[in-house]
């Protein structure tokens, strides 16, 4: 990860004024949710971009609505604010079909309030004739206004001009060097994942100790992946928070897939997941399924039950949990589990605590020596079964990579190796070497140099080439009693029984 740019850049605005698409376009990503829908972007959202040379954050907000006063809206103003706050600029965005309406007055005046300068981008101008709308926007008193359509990318480079200015040549460009240095450092990537209303933002906003992130009894409150910083004992981690993953046939709004898919993603690009549950609720089938697809991405991963001062207990509650995780979660058996609150703290600390272990065993290496040694015990002990008539041999193994582990095994038959046994190896090497919570690749390779390509049986034809051979003999006495000639230069070099003994002894045939 690069380092964090000092320049900060904030998106304010009523909802769907196009927040986020000037958001995507700035950062070159789809990071933020696009719909129609008004509302949809909830919490903040970050991005880092170059604007017109300089490398600045970009804060994307939800939409401020002042007249609204249930819990939702009144949470995603307390984020806005605290993103301006944040900010160096402030960019309005506002709508420049509709006009001026009392909403963006309201903002106007919440705007005032500030220190911050304001440039006013005036979205959804998509001729250029249409700048005379411009001087209605004048009266709100903002001195610096654009004209911008960015689902159609007009305007943005004169934005980001405008964003920037001022900002000293010394903070334009990030010198080559640095941006290495500080890439070799990079923080570990880590995202939050479980159904919806199990407390995933609730337990970033315990881990870094301010309300990051909307938190609410609604389920399905986090609907965009949100990337966030948290520091401890001077190391960083990216935690994502994600919205909730839910069954297939329970997701109703496009909008809340386009949620699920961006949570998919997001532990695709993560080195760790932390797969969060209810303890009041136990394991459930989707619980599963999650622990599913991160074991299907080779992720790193921690168990995280949260609401556990919520669980009667006895001297036995955790071992049945446990024993409940281990008959349903087969996929991330390797996976350790913590049992927290996340509204009272409970054992919060222990997570960054397993967070470092995880990540070591994640980028462990061990060297080939000792592995080829074990591999000769591992065979010996239980030799692979014969598969096809063919027993495999095993000739070494080394590790190829980390993060995942990856493990090569060189085989004569590597088609012959069951998956029993490959689970059975899977296991020595964790019985040996540990990499707990981190997930094992293993591959079944041919000897280097040789079979490269393992020849495939000759199949015998088929009851239709069988039909055709026999269609095509009785073709050829036909033509054979009709013309013998024709018969004789049809077959061509082919040569009856006789002949073939002829050739063979040197006689001419009389």
């Amino acid at each position: 990860m690069a380092h964090k740019p000092s320049f900060t850049v904030c998106l304010v605005g009523r909802p769907n004024v196009g927040k986020s698409t000037i958001f995507n376009k700035l950062t070159r990503s789809r990071n933020a949710i696009v719909d129609d829908m008004p509302g949809v972007t909830r919490d903040r959202m970050f991005g880092t971009t170059d604007l017109s040379g300089v490398d600045a954050l970009v804060i994307d907000t939800g939409g401020i609505e002042v007249a609204q006063d249930d819990i939702i809206n009144k949470q995603v103003r307390e984020q806005a604010l605290l993103a301006v706050e944040e900010a160096d600029v402030i960019c309005f965005v506002v709508d420049g079909k509709e006009g001026i309406s009392i909403l963006d007055r309201q903002i106007t005046e919440i705007l005032r309030r500030t220190s911050k300068r304001v440039v006013l981008a005036v979205n959804k101008v998509d001729n250029p004739r249409h700048g005379d709308l411009l001087e209605d926007w004048y009266e709100l008193g903002f001195e610096d206004i654009v004209p911008v359509s960015a689902e159609h990318s007009i305007g943005l480079g004169e934005l980001s001009d405008m964003l920037v200015k001022g900002v000293p040549d010394e903070q334009r460009y990030v010198k080559e060097e640095e941006t290495k240095e500080e890439d070799a450092e990079a923080p570990i990537t880590i995202t939050v994942v479980g159904r919806p209303n199990v407390g995933k933002s609730s337990l970033i906003n315990r881990l870094m100790g301010e309300k990051r992130l909307v938190v609410s009894e609604i389920a399905g409150t986090t609907r965009d992946a949100v990337d966030t910083v948290v520091k401890y004992h001077g190391k960083e981690y990216i935690f994502t928070d994600t919205a909730g993953i839910r069954r297939k046939n329970r997701v109703s709004q496009k909008l809340e897939k386009f949620s699920i898919i961006m949570s998919l993603k997001s532990i695709e690009r993560a080195d760790m997941a932390l797969l969060v549950l209810d303890a009041t609720e136990g394991v459930t089938m989707q619980d599963e399924r999650v622990a599913g697809i991160i074991n299907d991405n080779y992720r790193a991963c921690i168990v995280i039950v949260n609401k556990w001062d919520l669980v009667e207990k006895d001297t036995m509650s955790s071992a049945r949990f446990q024993r409940d995780l281990e008959e349903k979660l087969k996929h991330i058996a390797w996976a350790p589990v913590l049992f927290v609150s996340a509204e009272t703290g409970q054992r919060i600390h222990r997570i960054f605590e397993t967070i470092e272990q995880v990540k070591l065993e994640f980028r462990k290496r061990i060297d080939t020596g000792p592995l080829n040694r074990k591999i000769e015990n591992w065979t010996s002990r239980v030799p692979p079964p014969i598969v096809g008539g063919h027993r495999p041999k095993f000739f070494f193994i080394t590790q190829s990579r980390v993060a995942p582990p990856t493990f090569v095994f060189f085989v004569s038959k590597p088609a012959c190796v069951a998956d029993p046994y490959q689970r059975y190896l899977m296991n020595r090497i964790r019985e040996d070497y540990g990499f707990i919570g981190a997930p094992i690749k293993c591959i079944f390779d041919h000897r280097p140099g040789r079979h490269a390509k393992e020849e495939k049986p000759r199949s015998a034809p088929g009851p239709t080439k069988h039909k055709e051979i026999a269609q095509e003999k009785t073709s050829f006495k036909r033509l054979a009693r009709k013309d013998p000639k024709a018969a004789k230069q049809k077959r061509g070099p082919h040569k009856t029984a006789k002949e073939k003994s002829h050739a063979r002894t040197g006689l001419k045939k009389r």
